[in-house]
């Protein structure tokens, strides 16, 4: 009944249209999901994704859920996820995704997943990171880890050591490092991220996780730039 007032007084929306959704729907319609572009990378061994990283980093497997545009429903729908709060849409990616993860034998072989990190005060300002649902519900669907505490994203210094730290990846604005390593020693991960466009993200987390011994990196993000 509390639910039924809920809805009465307010509505649930279509996370990418705004239409008063039905009650068979939740976060987006009907209509909105037929119209995803869905990229089936995984299931038809396509490499598009392996590609805008070719010759930087080694990726055992790589995809994305769906193709991204400008002015589309997946901006909308990562824009909401991202920029207003809307954690559960990262949780419909990722049950979807990983539900057909787990049909697919390269994926098997993961044995953690691992998301690209914020920045504790990007963390801080924003109260979550977009990817944590996402790749949380990944791991449940192929029943494997999350990680959150080895891979990290910290603020460019020009001088600075820790203690069983490797590699760190240094550009104008960002550093990654890896804390811990043995956590992920010959390990395959999964890495995790809303959206691929240049790929630099992706090397530089890479990079530095690469230095891990033993380890295999593959890529599941929830969008690829067009």
């Amino acid at each position: 009944m509390l639910k039924n007032l809920l809805n009465l007084f307010f509505p649930a929306v279509c996370e990418a249209c705004s239409s008063q959704l039905k009650d068979n729907e939740q976060l987006v319609c009907t209509n909105c999901r037929h119209q995803l572009p869905v990229t089936n990378f995984h299931f038809n061994e396509d490499d598009t994704v392996k590609k805008i990283l070719y010759g930087r980093v080694k990726l055992e497997n790589a995809t994305a859920l769906v193709h991204f545009s400008k002015k589309s429903i997946v901006q909308q729908l990562l824009h909401n996820l991202k920029y207003r709060g809307h954690e559960d849409i990262g949780s419909l990616f990722g049950q979807w995704l990983g539900e057909e993860l787990k049909t697919i034998s390269a994926y098997k072989q993961i044995d953690v997943v691992v998301p690209v990190p914020l920045h504790k005060r990007k963390l801080r300002q924003r109260g979550y990171n977009q990817v944590t649902k996402f790749g949380k519900a990944i791991a449940k669907a192929l029943d494997t880890d999350y990680n959150t505490t080895t891979l990290l994203k910290k603020k460019h210094t020009k001088t600075q050591v820790f203690k069983d730290r490797l590699l760190r990846y240094d550009d104008a604005n960002t550093r990654f490092e890896v804390e811990n390593p043995t956590a992920l020693k010959g390990m395959h991960i999964l890495l995790v991220d809303d959206i691929i466009t240049t790929g630099a993200t992706v090397e530089a987390c890479a990079e530095v996780l690469s230095a891990i011994d033993g380890i295999k990196i593959s890529l599941a993000t929830i969008a690829i730039a067009d």
